[in-house]
């Protein structure tokens, strides 16, 4: 506990300082890349009333479920963005030689690599995102029973760890590679097919999304459990995934470490 106290003040340190640039130094921009990311928002909402309404249904769900699953893949997305934002850094730290700083610092190296620059508009856009979902359950009562709100945050919890090692994983092939920005991106837009239930996906896809890019542990099974759509099963098969994809990660990450080579190199 005294260490994640630890951890916890440097982080909000980092964040401080990152929020400080943003909303003060560049308050303009900040505004637009949030006006953005809201325009974003609702265009791809505007699209599913506009397909679901049409065809009344999207792989046999109605709409208040379609746009469910929409809003929990953005809670998983925004928040794993929120606190894992410093590997869009990454590559230039290793380039320039400012990683190795962070070896010799009386911190984690992947704890600095993955959460030194936290963004403060997606903090904001988090905080509407969480306001409006709840709103939107309370009033279309998707939640299916007290259970299954409660596996609904466990399994966002199981989420959130997926996405963690999934930054662990571009971290690493990064440091191997110098790859960063590509992987991050091949992430991105396996994350993205999660913005839709993965039930219109071939059994092919399904099953890649699942066992091998978990994006659908990640985004399709919190909003699930809640609704009261998957099995005890599947519930324990999500967790089981998500420790060994995160051990996995971390294992790759250690070995990774031992084939660093500094700038100085």
């Amino acid at each position: 506990m005294k260490e994640f106290k630890r951890y916890l003040k440097v982080w909000w340190q980092w964040a401080h300082a990152s929020f400080a640039t943003v909303l003060v130094a560049n308050r303009f921009s900040a505004i637009l890349f949030l006006l953005g990311k809201v325009i974003r928002f609702f265009f791809f909402l505007l699209i599913l009333l506009i397909f679901v309404g049409k065809t009344k249904a999207l792989a046999g769900y109605t709409l208040h479920q379609a746009i469910f699953f929409f809003l929990v893949f953005n809670l998983v997305d925004v928040s794993t963005q929120l606190f894992f934002r410093g590997v869009y850094w990454f590559r230039g730290r290793l380039v320039s030689g400012q990683f190795d700083f962070a070896m010799t610092k009386p911190i984690r190296p992947l704890f600095d690599a993955l959460c030194s620059h936290p963004d403060p508009l997606d903090l904001i856009t988090l905080i509407i995102l969480i306001t409006f979902m709840i709103i939107f359950v309370l009033q279309t009562n998707l939640a299916a029973s007290l259970i299954s709100v409660f596996l609904f945050l466990l399994l966002l919890a199981s989420g959130f760890i997926l996405g963690f090692a999934f930054h662990i994983l571009v971290a690493a092939f990064g440091m191997i590679t110098l790859e960063v920005d590509n992987i991050i991106w091949i992430y991105r837009d396996l994350s993205m097919m999660g913005r839709i239930p993965i039930d219109i996906y071939a059994t092919p896809i399904r099953a890649f999304l699942t066992f091998i890019a978990p994006v659908a542990i990640m985004m399709t099974f919190p909003a699930k459990v809640l609704m009261g759509l998957l099995s005890w099963q599947w519930v324990i098969l999500s967790f089981l995934i998500s420790g060994i994809f995160l051990w996995g990660s971390l294992r790759f990450w250690k070995y990774a470490l031992t084939h660093y080579s500094s700038a100085s190199s």
